[in-house]
């Protein structure tokens, strides 16, 4: 039994659950002196990555000829492989989305996952989608502190897997900030607790059961604890309940690579040395996102005591840009290069031929790009959050609009955009709405949402209104040039996320001037930038928020 087992690895010892009785003959605790050797493997936040960008860099299938090589040279050693995901496997790729994301669960079979967190982003389609994607996995989703509306679990909160004696618990944690971050629509009946409470109350029935803890994770990484106005994070988590040994994390996008105690290496750089963060005696590991990095930390397990060997975050042919010989710029690969699985790019180009007529239809023209990218359109009031708002205001004949920008998912380049770039920039399919509020209500939610802090998805983006902000506080807001008049009515466009309470927003969805259009923002866009090409960036180049 122990030979079969060693044979066929853990793709049969994954199934050894708590509840499958046939797995009851097995060893059940480790052997005395010898020393196991674990290869844990992990990504996070793929975000619909199955197939690789225009410069050949990441994608399932060279993820799963990496992982392949490392299986069969830790076999070849006597070792075990154990391939974890942080979440966030939907939203972010119009190929993905427009097949909610089957290509990606069915890929992640094929590359040989044993486990994933549920992400906030699992949310952003209906329940019984995930319970659809549920299906097509041959691996269990996690999430010990997920409940229905009835106080019962919707998911498995841990998974044995039991490796020629050795028992490894997996237990899956999803930030509480789904609530705020997930579509209030799909929602409204799901309960995220705090993942430190379920761990603590957790663990010690897993301690009874498994001799390593490893915590797969979607709550982000914080340096030194500084969550900011996040949930607390994987480092809270490891502080708050000692005994977990391995944190497998998402959720913040990072390269966990630290340069000393509470001090990451801010410029890191694909193939730079890397060390995982280490608070409480707890190893805190995440790789990035979209699968540009293969995590790998090699453990040894002896006697009770699990120890660190090596880890790295290995880069999937991810390139950089060097001067060639004529003084042009070049990519290449910053490692050697890995050749994508043939039988993986075979199953996969069907998903990614399907549709591509209609997503590479030109919808319109721009003279500049329109800036949507993360770390700009979150700090500061940029022309696509405008053109946005602008759009959906003239759609439901608003008086003005409030866009956040974390429904701002990418830039558009100058020329001509496709219907692809339209979906990339506003992949959740939320319905443009409209509510009619009197100039005291529209004060009222102003207030709120002009004071959203920067470096979030609640900063606010806005058309037709010029507010003024002192301090952190709304001092004036105009509309159509004039104060707002208490008394008077207003029409402001919104979509259904914000407006059902998404990102913090005041809840506003039951409002009895409320109104779905029923389009969806995305043909809204699209619709907008067919009417008015070539758009001109200039126009939405407006200073809708003085801020002092």
């Amino acid at each position: 039994m122990v030979a079969k087992q060693r044979k066929l690895g853990l793709a049969i010892l994954a199934a050894c659950s708590l509840t499958v009785v046939a797995c009851a003959p097995m060893q059940t605790g480790p052997q005395k002196d010898k020393t196991y050797q674990i290869t844990l493997l992990h990504t996070n936040d793929h975000h619909g990555r199955f197939w690789p960008n225009k410069y050949g860099e990441y994608g399932l299938a060279a993820r799963k000829s990496l992982v392949d090589e490392i299986r069969q040279e830790v076999k070849a050693e006597g070792g075990h492989v154990l391939l974890l995901s942080g979440g966030d496997i939907n939203t972010g790729v119009p190929e993905s989305d427009l097949q909610d994301a089957e290509p990606d669960f069915k890929g992640m079979n094929m590359v040989g996952y044993d486990a994933m967190a549920i992400g906030n982003h699992e949310f952003d389609n209906p329940l019984d989608i995930l319970r659809m994607q549920e299906q097509w996995a041959n691996f269990p989703f996690l999430a010990a502190n997920i409940y229905d509306s009835n106080g019962k679990r919707l998911f498995e909160p841990y998974k044995i897997f039991n490796i020629d004696g050795l028992r490894i618990g997996v237990m899956g944690l999803t930030t509480e900030d789904t609530k705020k971050l997930g579509n209030p629509e799909f929602i409204d009946a799901v309960q995220f607790t705090k993942p430190t409470d379920e761990a603590a109350q957790v663990l010690p029935e897993l301690k009874k059961k498994a001799d390593i803890v490893i915590a797969a994770t979607h709550m982000g990484h914080y340096v030194d604890a500084n969550y900011g106005i996040n949930a607390p994070g994987d480092v809270t988590l490891a502080r708050t309940v000692p005994g977990i040994d391995v944190i497998v994390g998402g959720h913040s996008q990072d390269p966990v690579c630290m340069t000393g105690e509470n001090q990451a290496n801010e410029s890191y750089q694909p193939g730079d040395p890397c060390m995982p963060d280490v608070q409480n005696g707890t190893l805190i590991m995440q790789a990035h996102e979209w699968g540009k990095y293969v995590g790998r930390a090699d453990l040894e397990y002896r006697n009770g005591q699990l120890k660190l060997v090596k880890y790295q975050l290995i880069p999937v042919n991810l390139k950089k840009k060097v001067k060639n010989a004529q003084g042009e710029d070049e990519r290449v690969f910053v490692s050697e290069e890995i050749k994508p699985d043939q039988k993986v790019l075979a199953f996969l180009q069907p998903y990614q031929d399907k549709g591509q007529e209609q997503l590479n239809q030109v919808v319109g023209n721009v003279d500049k790009r329109l800036e949507g990218d993360r770390n700009v359109v979150r700090f500061k009031p940029t022309n696509l959050g405008h053109l946005i708002a602008a759009a959906q205001m003239e759609k439901v004949k608003a008086d003005l609009a409030v866009m956040n920008s974390g429904g701002v998912r990418d830039s558009i380049d100058a020329g001509p955009i496709t219907y692809k770039e339209v979906l990339m920039v506003q992949p959740f399919a939320n319905m443009v709405s409209s509510v009619d509020l009197s100039g005291k209500e529209l004060l009222d939610y102003l207030r709120v949402v002009a004071e959203k802090p920067v470096d979030s998805g609640a900063f606010a983006q806005f058309a037709g209104v010029r507010l003024e902000v002192v301090g952190g506080k709304l001092k004036s807001a105009k509309v159509n040039g004039k104060s707002i008049n208490p008394k008077q009515t207003y029409r402001m466009a919104i979509n259904s996320y914000i407006a059902s309470g998404g990102d913090g927003y005041p809840k506003i969805d039951t409002h009895p001037g409320y109104v779905n259009s029923g389009f969806v923002d995305a043909e809204v866009l699209m619709t907008y930038l067919k009417k008015h090409s070539p758009v001109k960036a200039a126009d939405h180049e407006k200073a809708e928020v003085i801020r002092k």
